[in-house]
């Protein structure tokens, strides 16, 4: 089943505003480094949308990270 918005805002899937703070970078810088709208990467960031996995393993070479960083974990 799939989550809607308002379930991912309660249990984010992923942690690309975490890292980029971490690396000291900015939304803003991810959005021009992908050439995508920065809209489109802050909505990443919010956890309101999720990146392909080819947008999501470019990131994560972006922030010289491995791709499961930039994920929350499922084991509890």
């Amino acid at each position: 089943m799939c989550q809607t918005t308002k379930d991912m805002s309660k249990k984010p899937i992923n942690r690309i505003k975490a890292v980029l703070a971490e690396k000291g970078k900015t939304n803003n810088w991810l959005a021009a480094q992908l050439k995508k709208s920065v809209t489109t990467t802050s909505r990443w960031c919010s956890n309101k949308t999720q990146p392909s996995v080819e947008n999501m393993i470019e990131v994560a070479k972006l922030l010289g990270v491995d791709v499961k960083d930039l994920l929350h974990t499922t084991k509890k």
